[in-house]
């Protein structure tokens, strides 16, 4: 048997790579089994142009993204209702893809993708704010069968907007939330979605896509509130999210003002491809709006 000898130096190299494995080993397991199942409150307080001073201190719960399957996504949407319903919120609002489109496949696989809607809307339907609950569909749910999806919501009392809106009433004054179908569906009508509402109206639109909101913003939308980008789902020190998706590329995350309006990005509840989340957990957003009419001391 040869003796080599252990230098300093060797030790040192050694022990450095034993600690790189570990810690590799032990962000792989964050990434894979911790971070994807604890969702993350985060608390926006917005001012809203033309909201009444009856309605100042209005909350809504937001959440996203959701990709419904019952090994990895189940749980962190469970998590995220139970939160929410101790939150004592006004609303709540979905904004899209409660299911995941398959990459290739025949249409009857990507129709079939869509039974995926049924359970994750069972979840959904526990969720309990004072006026309920209203969501859009996403570019996911537009891909496999907008119908399906939409019943399933509806089949638990959550009112699902498709180039629609509808005034929200409590305390004697009203804002308008509206949604619009995801625009990488080919189905989103900001015209149409807005028709009806009166110029003198505070407006909530709900839009999947992020990036819709240079459009949006023209049209006298007060707050978009949007999903899509999943944060990137993993993000790097230094380097930032390892993937975007299209319309999620230029506000993939938090709150931006786009000319007289506030859009804010959620990192969504799911995961989608590969259930991994790594400096990106999943998010639900409750704002606060605050009107213009009622003054705070600075």
């Amino acid at each position: 048997m040869t003796a080599f000898p252990l230098t300093r130096r060797k030790f040192l190299k050694a022990a450095a790579a034993s600690i790189a494995a570990a810690g590799a080993v032990t962000v792989g397991s964050d990434a894979i089994f911790r971070e994807p199942n604890h969702p993350r409150l985060g608390r926006v307080e917005v001012l809203l142009q033309k909201l009444p001073a009856r309605l100042d201190g209005f909350t809504i719960a937001q959440l996203s993204d959701f990709h419904y399957e019952p090994h990895f996504t189940a749980t962190p949407i469970e998590a995220a209702v139970n939160i929410v319903n101790g939150l004592n919120a006004d609303l709540a609002v979905l904004c899209g893809d409660y299911v995941t489109a398959p990459l290739l496949g025949a249409r009857r696989g990507w129709l079939r993708a869509a039974e995926a809607a049924d359970p994750c809307a069972r979840l959904l339907g526990r969720l309990r704010t004072r006026l309920g609950v209203v969501a859009v569909l996403g570019n996911h749910d537009a891909f496999t069968d907008p119908e399906h999806v939409t019943r399933s919501l509806e089949v638990e009392g959550i009112r699902v907007l498709r180039n629609q809106s509808i005034p929200i009433e409590h305390d004697g004054a009203s804002f308008w939330l509206a949604g619009v179908n995801a625009v990488l569906g080919g189905g989103a009508n900001i015209h149409e979605a807005l028709r009806g509402v009166p110029g003198s109206k505070a407006v909530v639109l709900l839009c999947h896509e992020p990036d819709f909101a240079d459009k949006v913003a023209r049209f006298g939308v007060g707050l978009q509130l949007s999903g899509h980008s999943h944060g990137g789902q993993v993000r790097l020190p230094l380097v930032g999210p390892l993937y975007l998706p299209p319309l999620a590329r230029k506000y993939p995350w938090g709150l931006r003002r786009i000319g007289p309006m506030l859009l804010y990005t959620n990192c969504g509840i799911g995961t989608i491809r590969i259930p991994v989340r790594w400096n990106c957990p999943p998010e639900i957003t409750v704002f606060t709006l605050r009107s213009p009419a009622v003054s705070y001391p600075s």
